[in-house]
């Protein structure tokens, strides 16, 4: 059992990269979301620009071109960073549309009904519009997170040791294990998703509590 040593490291890594990509992911999402339907076009087409952007280009090419093109314009990152910057701007541009979308969702006469109450803009987005707009974005939003950890195995390729970097360094040892290595690699990516959905539809239950 001299792997599971190893391998636990590697789920550290996995772990820490996951939570610090999500926060990244998560709060671009938000900021480029809103700025989607702001009623400024400079600034929903600035936002607009980045989601179109960081979602046709494929993570691995990001990834790549962070750790290892960047230095040549002078700036070099940690392979940490690089890899938390990287899925950071790919998955935060995806979420951008899951916010857009879902505010876009709520009825336009709850608006009206702000704009009847004297709100001022920002009252209104703040106590009527997200609060109906949160639950609509957890399910695709969960999606989003337990895409984004089965894409931190993409790190292995900028030599971050992750769970798929660990394992593929035991692969490379022709230990005898190897077959059941690779089985305990698919449960634990499994097991990392499974806590993600059961957090998110934790926090669905909360914030529909209550209404119809």
């Amino acid at each position: 059992m001299e792997f599971v040593p190893l391998l636990w490291e590697g789920l550290k890594v996995t772990a820490e990269v996951a939570f610090l990509a999500a926060i990244a992911a998560l709060a671009l999402s938000g900021a480029s979301g809103l700025c989607r339907v702001s009623k400024y076009r400079t600034v929903q087409w600035a936002a607009k620009t980045y989601t179109e952007l960081f979602r046709g280009i494929p993570l691995l090419v990001l990834l790549i071109w962070v750790y290892f093109a960047l230095p040549f314009a002078g700036l070099e990152l940690p392979k940490l960073a690089a890899a938390v910057l990287a899925i950071g701007l790919n998955y935060g541009a995806f979420g951008s549309e899951i916010v857009r979308s879902s505010i876009e969702a709520v009825p336009a006469g709850q608006r009206e009904a702000g704009i009847a109450l004297n709100f001022t803009p920002a009252q209104r987005m703040l106590y009527l519009i997200l609060p109906q707009a949160l639950p609509r974005m957890l399910p695709p939003f969960g999606n989003l997170l337990i895409e984004l950890v089965k894409a931190t195995s993409l790190i292995y390729f900028i030599t971050l040791s992750d769970l798929t970097y660990q394992a593929m360094i035991l692969r490379n040892n022709f230990l005898p294990w190897t077959p059941h290595i690779f089985g305990l690699l698919l449960i634990l990516y499994f097991l990392l998703s499974v806590v993600i959905t059961v957090v998110v539809k934790w926090l669905e239950r909360r914030l529909t509590e209550g209404r119809v």
